[in-house]
């Protein structure tokens, strides 16, 4: 194989709620050095819940539902942002950043808005207030918004734009079931998302309430690299960084996934690298007309489901491979990751 003569930029998707099973990446904690040393940063500045985190990600069977909020979130979190720093380390300079959901805030993060122990405090202190909320959940509809409109009822609402004819409905339990029924009997194709919670829906507002302070309490910085927003369809402007509750109320706002990407790709064409658990975000990325056409390329860190520790490392390498031959030679791995508050040299500002 052979390297390509004008390389893509890279483009990281970092995926959030629904991605998550047991054991998620962890056939690489122990085996690749900057990996672990990310995940163990991440379990040290969560304190005493580190510990828990750490014992329920790593178990078959976990003490705690990984679909439950205070699991599921922060542990998605950690993991994309720590496949994140392992592929700084290896020598990948993304171009661009775009997370779906809690990915968003890793994105952030891996692009120095946030510290890292900032950013562990501030998931934290949301997943507490939001396991506080209403029990409620998520589906996934293949059908466009209009077509699922009219059938929405009892506070269930779009919660994400994923792809054209890709919608995810969110709200309570009951009312959720109802609309899945009669979207089933009306003909549509429908799954539940794994979650307990009904991400990016009004049902979650009340326990959002005061965490803009939290955000107003930490340092933020201009991005290193554009982090294009899964909730403005855009880059990251400085009054976006700037403002608590752009923050504070991503767990209400829809996720706006696909028009997201659709910016990022009309600012040229991408070599897409999906750093999270599963392919959900792959899947979807191959159906943009870029990549379709062969002018853009998607690539999966990680396998497309759950396995034995192997998988994890023979995707991983094998996503290496495909970099190397999309023009990007890896750097030596280092056995510890350099102090990153950024994602690498600063590229342009976005604010």
């Amino acid at each position: 194989m052979t390297a390509a003569a004008r390389p893509l930029p890279v483009a990281l998707l970092l995926p959030g709620q629904g991605s998550q099973h047991p054991r998620m990446a962890a056939g690489l904690y122990g085996h690749e050095p900057v990996f672990t040393a990310a995940m163990d940063e991440f379990f040290d500045a969560a304190g005493p819940e580190g510990g828990p985190l750490r014992e329920d990600w790593l178990a078959e069977r976990p003490a705690t539902d990984m679909d439950h909020v205070t699991r599921s979130q922060p542990l998605l979190f950690a993991v994309d942002h720590a496949l994140g720093r392992l592929l700084l380390s290896r020598g990948v300079r993304p171009a661009a950043l775009l997370g779906h959901s809690i990915g968003e805030l890793a994105s952030a993060t891996l692009a120095g808005v946030f510290g890292l122990r900032d950013a562990t405090g501030l998931v934290l202190d949301r997943v507490r207030r939001l396991a506080e909320a209403p029990p409620g959940g998520m589906l996934a509809v293949a059908a466009s918004t209009a077509e699922v409109t009219p059938y929405l009822s009892g506070d269930v609402v779009v919660g994400a734009v994923n792809a054209p004819r890709q919608t995810v409905l969110a709200g309570p339990d009951g009312p959720l079931d109802k609309v899945d029924r009669t979207l089933r009997e009306a003909g549509f194709t429908c799954r539940r998302v794994p979650s307990l919670s009904a991400f990016h829906s009004p049902v979650l507002e009340p326990a959002c309430r005061g965490a803009a302070e939290r955000f107003a309490a930490v340092d933020r910085s201009a991005p290193s690299v554009p982090v294009h927003s899964a909730y403005t369809a855009a880059p990251l402007t400085g009054s976006d960084i700037d403002d608590p509750a752009f923050w504070a109320r991503q767990p209400v706002a829809p996720v706006l996934f696909w028009p997201a990407l659709e910016g990022l790709l009309a600012t040229g064409d991408h070599l897409l690298v999906e750093v999270g658990p599963g392919q959900g975000l792959s899947q979807v990325a191959r159906r943009h007309p870029a990549v379709r056409r062969g002018t853009s390329a998607v690539v999966s860190l990680l396998p497309a489901r759950p396995g034995p520790p192997e998988t994890d490392r023979s995707a991983l390498e094998a996503a290496m491979a495909r970099i190397e031959t999309a023009g990007h030679p890896p750097d030596r791995p280092t056995a510890r990751p350099p102090d990153r508050r950024t994602a690498g040299p600063p590229d342009r500002v976005t604010a």
